[in-house]
């Protein structure tokens, strides 16, 4: 077993389901003490279980300030610093040009980049210097996709919050950097899809455009997740890793 994280402090958003919840168990894995966010408690309860070892649930909405807050009041009673944030907590749903509300548009800007900001600055003061921030963005903010404008819009301001902030945080040499996923196998991405048989079948479509053959697993980002976020990438900054079997290079 490795031990890039042994002993360090992660925060994991978004670490109830799917990406985050395989991230989560990858550190744990290696060493990390970790905590991670839900916005139900049922769910967070079921992670904890399923992650074992030291992990610390809390129950928050990260596009919520307070709740936020919440977050990091948690960390600061066990622990001095955090190593590693992964700010993964993001999501949204497909509405085409013309069909597009404000209650959509807020709902997805809210959570994905409201969400990661403040995830960010807030924690500013419990980051370690020489700390490691990673960004779930996606595919689809460097790549166009029908219906799905707004969350394409969203996950483009994601990476490019990166760009700028490696500058602002560059006197405490704080890496930023940003893992893309393309079409994964989770349960986020079957509820865009419409579910059971339907999901299943625009993923297979998917599939035959993907030059790996196939859609992702939610393991193969965390591993990504965790190169960005380990000491191996240590002079990797503001850089984007594409995780998709190759669909936004063709």
């Amino acid at each position: 077993m490795a031990d890039r994280f042994n002993n360090k402090v992660v925060v994991v958003t978004g670490g109830t389901s799917g990406i985050g919840l395989a991230a989560a168990k990858a550190f744990v894995a290696e060493g990390a003490v970790v905590f991670i966010t839900g916005r139900r408690q049922e769910v967070l309860d079921a992670a904890i279980k399923q992650i074992g070892g030291r992990v610390t649930g809390v129950r928050a909405d990260m596009s919520s300030l307070a709740d936020i807050d919440r977050v990091y009041d948690a960390v600061q009673q066990q622990h001095a610093q955090i190593d590693v944030l992964f700010a993964n907590a993001g999501g949204g749903d497909m509405l085409p040009l013309g069909a597009i509300t404000e209650e959509h548009y807020h709902r997805t800007f809210d959570t994905n980049v409201k969400g990661t900001i403040f995830t960010v600055q807030k924690a500013l003061p419990l980051l370690k210097d020489g700390a490691s921030i990673v960004l779930t963005s996606s595919n689809a903010g460097s790549s166009g996709t029908p219906a799905f404008s707004v969350y394409g819009a969203s996950k483009a301001a994601v990476r490019n919050l990166a760009r700028s902030w490696i500058l602002d945080l560059k006197n405490r040499r704080i890496r930023v950097n940003v893992v893309s996923p393309g079409p994964t196998e989770t349960t986020g991405l079957n509820n865009v899809f419409g579910g059971g048989d339907q999901a299943q079948g625009i993923k297979d479509s998917l599939a035959t455009q993907i030059p790996a053959g196939r859609v992702g697993r939610p393991e193969e980002i965390a591993k990504a997740a965790l190169f960005l976020a380990s000491d191996d990438a240590s002079f990797i900054n503001g850089a984007e890793l594409f995780v998709d079997g190759g669909l936004t290079q063709i």
